[in-house]
């Protein structure tokens, strides 16, 4: 008399699992960009507001220059006029590093 396989009671909810972190890994990793934040350096003294619309304003103490932005996995370029582009690169942790030496180092999202 051959028996029937039996199934592990936990075999589906493994599947479930398995599909329940690739979904999410997906979100983390497409929901990630700048649209809709804010980003400022160390002392407030730069700030940049991303649009969902592809315009971005770029304050550096009072002065506020209207800007469009571009994202490309992590590469974000900032267009404030001509010949005035900032390529920053997206870190890990979600912060914004400016060009070595530029007059914008570090940028990290505003709470």
């Amino acid at each position: 008399m051959e028996r029937a396989p039996v199934k592990s009671k936990f075999a589906g909810s493994k599947k479930l699992l398995v599909l329940i972190v690739g979904v999410l890994t997906l979100a983390v990793a497409c929901g990630g960009g700048v649209k809709g934040n804010t980003y400022v350096d160390n002392g407030n003294v730069v700030q940049i507001e991303f649009k969902s619309d592809g315009k971005a304003f770029m304050s550096m103490g009072p002065m506020t220059n209207t800007c469009s932005y571009t994202e490309s996995g992590k590469n974000v370029t900032l267009t404030c006029g001509p010949g005035e582009t900032i390529a920053f690169t997206v870190d890990d942790d979600g912060a914004l590093n400016g060009p070595q030496g530029g007059m914008v180092s570090r940028l990290t999202k505003k709470k």
